[in-house]
């Protein structure tokens, strides 16, 4: 009898010796719980600048001139525009909102933009075709837009090298426009051949143009100094109504003179911009890393 008693007294104390075994074994390695700053760095606002350069291509939905030939083919005045050839310039001041990879951005942005086209006229007299004048349009229009786009953004890595990609929508409002015609030909006509570069006409061209709204889609590297996140991004901003106004196409009369009419344009654009942008919200003084 004794023997069994402490037999089973010897079982109940190793039965509540394993239990305090596991009970202390999960106080040691308990289920890991997301911390306070983990869930702070999951959003942030950001406030930042940015500038660069851009390239513009101004596309021909359908050309206008004042002058129709009579005696060759009017294919033969067609204008030649040069694509993503002169550079302009960017200022863009952001804001935007980071949640869990995704951000969601504000970027108002003034954008002075340049582009060129040419066409060339030919005249002779029908009775001596020795006696012909060649000449050549060459023009270059400026446009500054005050641009209001809302991207979407979403972060490829998570890391101190962050690379990114993005799409939007933008709605453009003009600014100002100038037009500036240089007229360069060769005379035929007067006994010899004369070639000949005339004084470059600058005319005010804002009344040619109009606001109108695009897409844009592009990619982009955040890369995270201290406190302070620099920016290069590159996107195509593709415009999705016609620039110019309809009613004012043969409105400027310098322009109507040398038989210059504004086309139907669509307008693109390669925006390649760099920057710095600064959190808003922070830990504390002494945090000196927003991202792990």
């Amino acid at each position: 009898m004794k023997i069994i008693l402490s037999l089973v007294l010897a079982v109940l104390f190793s039965t509540a010796g394993f239990g305090q075994f596991k009970k202390k074994s999960n106080n040691v390695m308990p289920r890991p719980k997301p911390t306070q700053q983990n869930k702070f760095l999951e959003k942030q606002w950001w406030l930042g600048f940015k500038a660069g350069t851009n390239l513009a291509e101004a596309k021909p939905v359908k050309s206008y001139s004042v002058l129709v030939p009579t005696n060759y083919a009017p294919a033969l005045n067609t204008k030649t525009y040069d694509a993503f050839l002169k550079t302009g310039s960017q200022a863009t001041l952001e804001a935007t909102f980071y949640y869990k990879g995704l951000s969601f951005s504000v970027q108002p942005t003034y954008r002075h933009i340049r582009f060129t086209y040419f066409n060339r006229f030919r005249w002779y007299n029908a009775e001596n075709s020795a006696e012909t004048l060649e000449l050549r349009y060459d023009q270059e229009q400026k446009i500054a837009f005050a641009d209001f786009p809302l991207f979407i953004k979403y972060d490829i890595l998570r890391d101190k090298l962050r690379p990114y990609v993005q799409v939007g929508i933008m709605y453009s409002m003009l600014i100002n426009a100038s037009k500036a015609v240089s007229i360069s030909g060769t005379d035929y006509a007067s006994g010899g051949t004369n070639k000949f570069t005339n004084e470059t006409i600058i005319v005010g061209a804002k009344d040619l143009f109009e606001n109108y709204w695009g897409i844009a889609a592009g990619a982009g590297l955040d890369y995270n100094l201290g406190n302070v996140r620099i920016v290069l991004e590159a996107s195509y901003w593709k415009g999705m109504s016609n620039i110019t106004n309809t009613q004012n196409r043969f409105g400027n009369d310098r322009l109507a003179g040398i038989g210059d009419a504004q086309d139907d344009l669509d307008l693109n654009n390669i925006v390649i911009s760099a920057g710095v942008l600064f959190p808003m919200r922070f830990l504390s003084s002494n945090f000196k890393t927003l991202d792990r």
